[in-house]
């Protein structure tokens, strides 16, 4: 007769499976992360923060076209990381409703979001006098299309929700990973050694505890100065009372089992009984709460970006783009809101939601 053994992990990975919010959760995380690293790649405006400005054709609707000239502006190297931090812009667009050519020179006339037919313009640039319009608008013009409209400024809203994405995931991973490092780190000191220290530590979590949170990140944004590194570590300094709470409680329970009393029998020293034998077993509820802490701390920058206390221009944010544009909502212009509203309610809900299905996943009471 031949017994088939699986591992806590299988098991967990199997009910994980079974969980339909979940996997669907973890698929929507995923998306976010790709278009993260690869924003600079899929995004229509690939020049660095998606900033290129065009006033003329400022809040226009999703799937707006327009002409373009493009006159070569300035030129640059190729680099390697154009693909992380994006290009310098070696083109300067000019959106037109018309062109004309005399005596070499060009003439365009100006995009009107009105309908206007404003007067030609000069552009300023010299071409061959024997060299046709048709000629010249196969080099120097191309057809833009916005899919999802543009903001205020005439930037292109996707690129920018695009780009804005690695902000909201890597303010989320870096908060988590600081809270991981200070919670686990005083709660399992808290916990396995107990009496004073315990008491000390109880003391430092119940003072963080009692400022409420987002007062504390603006103290801390404020002290440190405004700025992108400021809110990682401001957010990150918020997240790790929970934490430390969670890892404490398992702590104490844990190092009454009989297999850390064996391993101290075996004569191991306290820093191996606590990283080798009694964290690895408690890990499971840490897990949870870091997802709780992931949304949670997206939700916070977004609010600091809102108030100005975030990622700072021309570095897009989520928060920062509704700050730009809540004000349209009544304006007949409410999709330069909603639509990175959107996003920051998609990704939340799905890092809660994939939380609770790590829960259920990583309880061994259920079936």
């Amino acid at each position: 007769m031949s017994f088939k053994t699986t591992s806590l992990s299988a098991l967990a990975l199997q009910k994980f499976q079974k969980n339909f919010w979940g996997v669907l959760s973890f698929f929507v995380i995923l998306f976010y992360a790709l278009i993260a690293i690869f924003a600079y790649v899929i995004a229509p405006d690939d020049t660095q923060y998606a900033n290129q400005m065009h006033i003329s054709i400022h809040s226009q609707p999703p799937g707006f076209t327009v002409d373009m000239l493009t006159f070569p502006s300035t030129t640059a190297k190729t680099n390697f990381w154009n693909w992380w931090n994006g290009k310098k812009s070696t083109v300067q667009e000019i959106p037109y409703a018309d062109l004309k050519i005399e005596n070499g020179s060009v003439f365009y006339r100006p995009f009107d979001v009105d309908g206007k037919e404003l007067a030609f313009v000069d552009a300023n640039f010299s071409i061959d006098k024997d060299l046709e319009l048709s000629r010249f608008r196969e080099s120097y013009t191309l057809q833009k299309t916005f899919l999802l409209g543009t903001d205020k400024y005439g930037r292109d809203l996707l690129s920018r929700m695009m780009i804005g994405t690695r902000i909201s995931i890597s303010i989320g991973f870096v908060a988590v990973l600081i809270s991981l490092l200070i919670g686990v780190f005083l709660g399992a000191i808290a916990g396995y050694y107990g009496g004073k220290i315990d008491a000390a530590i109880m003391w430092l979590i119940n003072v963080t505890w009692s400022i409420p949170t987002l007062l504390m990140v603006i103290a801390i944004s404020i002290a440190l100065g405004k700025g992108f590194l400021t809110v990682f570590i401001a957010v990150g300094l918020t997240m790790w009372v929970e934490v430390a709470r969670v890892v404490r409680g398992q702590m104490i329970v844990a190092k009454e089992y009989q297999y850390v009393t064996a391993a101290k029998a075996l004569g191991f020293d306290h820093f191996r009984i606590i990283t080798r034998h009694i964290l690895p077993n408690i890990m499971a509820p840490v897990i949870v709460i870091s997802a709780a802490n992931f949304a949670a701390s997206i939700l916070i920058e977004s609010g600091l970006s809102f108030l100005g206390l975030g990622a700072q221009p021309p570095m897009p944010s989520w928060g920062s783009m509704i700050k730009d544009h809540y004000q349209y909502i009544i304006l007949d212009k409410a999709y330069l809101a909603i639509v990175p509203g959107i996003a920051i309610m998609t990704l939340v809900m799905a890092f809660m939601l994939l939380g609770n299905a790590l829960r259920d996943a990583l309880d061994v009471k259920t079936s």
